[in-house]
Order: C-alpha cells, then sequence, then structure tokens
C-alpha cells in the first residue's frame, strides 16, 4: 500500500518525491510506505485550507452535520478493512482494533449533533435603546498532531469537532501509522467534502509541520496528542502568534484499590486498563494501589488472570496483548523493570522481552513497589503493572496525586460516601470509578497540571474550535 499526500481535494506526490516505509511490529515486514511531505507540501496544505474556510464556515450546521453523517455510515460500510489495517500498521489485537474503530467513528456521528448546538446568547442591555448578542464561530483553520497508539480515534476526535464548528483542518499523523490516516481519508474524498476542507500531511519529519503550523498566521489553532515534553514547547513557541491550543498530554494514572471493592472486578479492572494495546494508552493504569488488608488476595487473582493472557500477532485468534511498537518502547520497559528490581521490587510474572519474533514484551507485574522506582515517575507505555500497599484513604489519595500529572485516575470502592470524597479529591481531568473504560465521545476528554490544556469530546470538544463574538447593537426608536 503507498500512500500520497491529500491537499485541495486531491491526492498528491510529495513535492520532493521521497516517502518513508512503515512496518508491522508484529512481525518487522514492511506493510506499505506513505509520502515523505515537506514544509513546502505544509504551505500548500494551510493556503488549500484557508481558500476552502469561508466555503466551508458559510454552510449552515445541517449541511456540515449531513457530509459528518455520511463519514460515519461509510467507515460502518469499510469496518473490517480499516480493522484490519489499524491491527497491521499499529500491532493491536484485531477485536482491539474494532473496538477503537467503533470509538472513532462515533465522534462523527456525535459532532454530527453537536454542529447544530452551537448557540449564542441574548444579554440585558444597560439602556433601552441597545441589544447585546454573543456568537459563537469557528476558531479558523486547524492544524492537528496525532499520535500513533490510536491512529484512528486520535485522529477522528480532532477532525469531527473541528468540521462541525466550520474549521478546516490540515492533519499530520504519526509517522508510525500514516496509512491509517490514509485509509481514513479514502472514506473523506468519497463523501465529497469541499475541496480543501481536509487536508492530509504526511512525514517522517515532524518538526518541518511542526514548525509550519508554528509560523504560518493563516494556522489559528494547534490540536496536539502527544507527549507532554512536545506538549510543552507547541505550547511556548504558539504564543508568538497567541494561538489557540489543545494538547492532549501524558499521564501516569493511578489505580486504586479500596478492601471494600470487588476484588475479582477490580482486578479484571486493572488489566482491561493497563493491557489493552499493550499498556501504550495515555490513560491506561501506571501505579496500582492495593489496600494492605487484601494485598496477598488481589495479587494471587491479578497473576493468576495475567498468565492467561496471549501475547501473539493482532491477526490471530484468541491474541489477547499484541507488540509494542517499535524497539525503544521495548527498550523502556526492560529499563523499568530491571530499575525496580534493582530497588526492592519482585517480578511476580513476566518481566522480560518475549522470545519470540516481532516487538514483544511479556505482561508484567511487580510487587513491593515504590515511589522512587523510576516506573513510579515515566510512563512506561508498556505492559508493566507495579503493585503498591497503602494504609488508609487519605495517605492513597496523596500518593496519587504527587505527580505533576493529571490525567486519568481509577478508584475501585463499594462505600457510595467513598466514592464521593475519593472523586472529589483526585487531581485527574478523569475519573474511572468502578469502570476502567472511561472514554466516550459524549463525555469531555482531558487533563490537567501537565497533561493538557482544553477538552476533546463532549459539548466541551466543539467549544475548543470557537471563538465568542460580542456584538453591541444601537437601535432607533421610530
Amino acid at each position: 500500500m503507498r500512500g500520497l499526500l491529500y491537499i485541495n481535494g486531491k491526492w498528491e506526490e510529495p513535492s520532493r518525491g521521497a516517502y518513508f516505509p512503515t512496518y508491522n511490529p508484529a512481525t518487522g515486514e514492511q506493510v506499505g510506505e506513505a509520502a515523505d511531505g515537506s514544509r513546502e507540501d505544509v504551505q500548500r496544505a494551510v493556503e488549500a485550507a484557508s481558500q476552502a474556510f469561508p466555503v466551508w464556515s458559510h454552510m449552515t450546521a445541517l449541511e456540515r452535520a449531513d457530509l459528518m453523517m455520511d463519514c460515519y455510515h461509510r467507515i460502518n460500510e469499510e469496518f473490517e478493512q480499516l480493522a484490519e489495517i489499524l491491527t497491521v500498521e499499529q500491532g493491536k489485537p484485531l477485536q482491539e482494533a474494532r473496538n477503537e474503530l467503533v470509538y472513532a467513528n462515533s465522534f462523527f456521528r456525535w459532532f454530527a449533533e453537536e454542529a447544530r448546538r452551537i448557540y449564542g446568547d441574548t444579554v440585558p442591555a444597560n439602556s433601552q435603546d441597545k441589544r447585546l448578542l454573543v456568537i459563537r464561530q469557528p476558531v479558523g483553520v486547524v492544524g492537528a498532531i496525532s499520535t500513533w497508539n490510536f491512529p484512528q480515534a486520535m485522529v477522528t476526535r480532532k477532525i469531527a469537532p473541528a468540521l462541525a464548528a466550520g474549521c478546516t483542518i490540515v492533519v499530520k499523523p504519526a509517522k508510525h501509522t500514516p496509512l491509517n490516516a490514509v485509509a481514513l481519508f479514502n472514506i473523506f474524498e468519497k463523501v465529497g467534502f469541499p475541496p480543501g476542507v481536509l487536508n492530509l500531511i504526511t512525514t517522517s519529519t515532524s518538526s518541518e509541520v511542526g514548525d509550519e503550523f508554528l509560523t504560518n498566521p493563516a494556522i489559528r489553532k494547534i490540536t496536539f496528542t502527544g507527549s507532554t515534553e512536545v506538549g510543552k514547547y507547541l505550547i511556548k513557541r504558539s504564543a508568538d502568534q497567541v494561538k489557540k491550543v489543545s494538547m492532549e498530554l501524558g499521564g501516569h494514572a493511578p489505580f486504586i484499590v479500596f478492601a471494600d471493592a470487588d476484588l475479582e472486578d477490580a482486578v479484571n479492572g486493572v488489566i482491561g486498563s493497563k493491557f489493552r494495546n499493550a499498556g501504550q494508552t495515555c490513560i491506561c493504569a501506571n501505579r496500582v494501589y492495593v489496600e494492605r488488608s487484601v494485598k496477598e488476595t488481589f495479587e494471587a487473582l491479578l497473576v493468576e488472570k495475567v498468565n492467561q493472557l496471549k501475547l501473539g500477532d493482532g491477526l490471530d485468534p484468541g491474541t489477547s496483548i499484541g507488540p509494542l511498537i517499535d524497539e525503544g518502547a521495548v527498550e523502556k520497559s526492560k529499563e523499568h523493570v530491571a530499575d525496580a528490581v534493582s530497588k526492592g521490587a519482585k517480578v511476580l510474572t513476566g518481566g522480560k522481552r518475549a522470545e519470540r519474533k516481532g516487538q514483544f514484551f511479556e505482561p508484567t507485574i511487580l510487587s513491593d513497589v515504590n515511589e522512587n522506582m523510576l516506573i513510579c515517575q515515566e510512563e512506561t507505555f508498556g505492559p508493566v503493572a507495579p503493585l503498591m500497599v497503602f494504609d488508609s484513604e487519605e495517605e492513597v489519595i496523596a500518593r496519587a496525586n504527587n505527580v505533576p500529572y493529571g490525567l486519568a485516575s481509577y478508584f475501585y470502592t463499594k462505600d457510595l460516601s467513598r466514592a464521593f470524597r475519593v472523586s472529589e479529591k483526585l487531581q485527574y481531568g478523569i475519573v474511572g470509578l468502578n469502570d476502567p473504560f472511561p472514554s466516550v465521545a459524549q463525555a469531555p476528554f482531558g487533563g490537567v497540571k501537565e497533561s493538557g490544556i482544553g477538552r476533546e469530546g463532549g459539548k466541551e470538544g466543539i467549544a475548543d474550535f470557537l471563538e465568542t463574538k460580542y456584538i453591541s447593537m444601537k437601535i432607533y426608536s421610530e
């Protein structure tokens, strides 16, 4: 499969004629190649989006919504093909790919509906001859930078609200998974959006695209999913032109299990959160805190269930954990395990690279972990679950909050009062209460502290693509 650039409604060769390969992390085999876009290509895409903005933003909300619903239906028609591309290029098991695609497509349906709910306000005036109005208008051309761990969902979660608001967009997907975006843009072409509304730049040199987004005055908003380090850089540079930004950055989610929890449900929750996508999710459990009185029971049950997980190629039936994205990801998991063991942690299961072809790391459980270990200070982005014990609610909340991140958090309890207390005290943008899968299109997704700015999803998701305009009118008496 060869992917081209999509600029101004047409598939185009890259200006420098270069392409870069993309590989299946389960086998190491080349999947295809994608156009290696340059800064010149980005400039042309931004210009196309700028020319399309007056047309798209002046279409009625119903017209935009109808096109978005067409996207929704066409994605469903090509569902299995898209899911297979996702698994082959990213590595996750096919059923997980299907689940991601359902989630990704839900943003088109949700924001198609929200497009018709961009309301304004009338404000009481301070004199009889005035009328005060507030309206919301699209911010303009959007530059979107996405990541590889959810290559369909992270793209649609940016495109759908931008389109619904009336913005045009230039998308740069991750270099590990460009063909997922190409497949999605094939659907956009079939839908028949006006030329220039949607543009795709794949590239092996992200810095060129990012720098053009930051310096081109036609880009009025940057939306980014990725590391906190890169997010901080984009925030600093965007200040030169006071661009609007939405940042979904790193996390370090605590997963708290109180003694009164349903322990089997909590174990299933840890497995679902930590080992989904081989631990390569920004909201997965990074630190598992277990109340001391149930530690042994919880650990035994968790080890039993984790040992039943099956490593393998995502296309093989029965596979529950696929590969990591590249060799660097494997090395980071190895480093975190080695550091923890050197400081007193015990490996209950796993703990090493799997002895098979591909970028596989065994699903791992570490016991007797403490906050001085590297795994409690950095995102592992791998299938390693560190377990720690706690003795009181007050203690565990303080420990859970004692990181610079604040994206997602989880806790399990049957106590209603505790449910409210802990939910309100956890310093995170998302709280999963007895729920390891809190992400849905109709709810706001985003973090606090160094985990981001803004929200994706929910009614809040479209607000980040709108400007507020106040109109003061003097009216004349007869």
